[in-house]
């Protein structure tokens, strides 16, 4: 049922880590207003409050494989949207899930993790096998196949030449914005090579590949953690923090 505008007063307040890229964190923002906007109606949009970090020193880390700083700069970063009044914190960024616990440690209100998000709707979907599209730190790690394994989902990742083609997509264009229509295609020839070798479907695993592929694109059923992760936000928007 649509809740009514009246309610929009009891709307719960989440924090949203961004800034990784300024991109995607575009792409929540527009899309939890939608979502609650839809929900809501009246003129009720979402309560967000963003910690955008600078990319630029979390990509330096990445690249000196100093994942413990980049753990410690998001869990402060997190506890002060805790401060400012966030009853929920979600991460809107794939990769650093992998500091996920040392994040929601000094947490007294819930962390919304986008890998579970994602997993939990796989599996409601019915894949029993999927693809992974993601950052070669996303791919290279057990995030992905260890999380959805406790949900009978087998993820599998592209050959080292398609990773490296993914990976670098990622950081040299679409952090930056810049959409090319052979980096697509690029991608959709990863895609193919995942189906042939018996996916069901491809979960982009790094929150901005919805910008460069969309069903349109595609036969191939595609799981947007992006958009996956914004509607269970805005649930919690919406209908509260439960449990």
């Amino acid at each position: 049922m649509k809740a009514t505008p009246e309610m929009s007063a009891e709307l719960t307040r989440i924090g949203l880590l961004g800034g990784m890229s300024c991109e995607s964190t575009a792409v929540y923002y527009r899309l939890l207003n939608e979502l609650v906007q839809e929900r809501v109606g009246g003129h009720a949009s979402a309560p967000v409050i963003v910690w955008s970090v600078d990319f630029a020193e979390i990509e330096r880390y990445q690249r000196d494989g100093d994942w413990a700083a980049q753990g410690r700069l998001l869990a402060d970063a997190a506890l002060k949207l805790e401060q400012a009044g966030a009853e929920a914190i979600a991460l809107g960024t794939n990769t650093l899930h992998l500091v996920a616990e040392q994040i929601s440690a000094p947490l007294h209100v819930p962390f919304v993790d986008l890998i579970d998000v994602a997993a939990k709707a796989t599996q409601a979907a019915g894949y029993t096998s999927v693809g992974l599209l993601a950052t070669s730190y996303t791919m290279a790690s057990d995030l992905y196949p260890k999380r959805f394994a406790t949900y009978g989902i087998d993820v599998q990742v592209p050959a080292e030449d398609d990773r490296e083609t993914v990976h670098r997509i990622i950081y040299d264009e679409l952090v930056h914005g810049v959409i090319r229509e052979e980096s697509r295609a690029s991608y959709l020839a990863v895609i193919d090579r995942l189906v042939a070798a018996g996916v069901e479907a491809i979960v982009f695993g790094c929150t901005e590949i919805g910008l460069l592929v969309s069903a349109s694109d595609t036969s191939v059923p595609l799981l947007d953690t992006a958009s996956l992760h914004c509607q269970a936000l805005a649930d919690i928007i919406v209908n509260g923090v439960r449990g």
